[in-house]
């Protein structure tokens, strides 16, 4: 599914595909995060979908003009979780608003898990 423009000159659609690719892009960018969490799917849904084409770890909503956009994440140690997660959800409806003039009334933040790096351990221990 996309979401479609129609203009005097013609029209423009842009896929969930790109929009999941913007929060993605945007959510790296934070100070704090470690990663992008895979989303956890219905595993009969997915099957029933195009199957070249892999489960984006973004979960996007389009209705009347306006996108919801859900999306999880692997947080680093020791970090503020609600502050990083805020940065997060201002993040990614800027992103998405000024790269695609789709308004965006929602950002769902889902911290997946946390990731300790071993390697900063081992440094701090000896």
């Amino acid at each position: 599914m996309s979401h479609e423009m129609r203009e005097p000159i013609g029209s423009l659609r842009i896929s969930k595909d790109v929009i999941s690719t913007i929060a993605i892009n945007a959510t790296r960018e934070i100070e704090g995060v470690a990663g992008i969490a895979p989303l956890t799917t219905n595993i009969k849904n997915w099957i029933t979908k195009k199957q070249s084409a892999m489960p984006m770890p973004v979960s996007i909503s389009l209705r009347e003009e306006v996108a919801a956009i859900d999306i999880s994440v692997i947080l680093k140690a020791n970090v503020n979780i609600p502050e990083v997660c805020r940065n997060i959800q201002v993040a990614v409806k800027e992103a998405v608003q000024s790269m695609t003039s789709i308004n965006v009334s929602k950002v769902n933040v889902t911290v997946a898990d946390i990731s300790f790096d071993s390697a900063e351990d081992t440094a701090e221990e000896k």
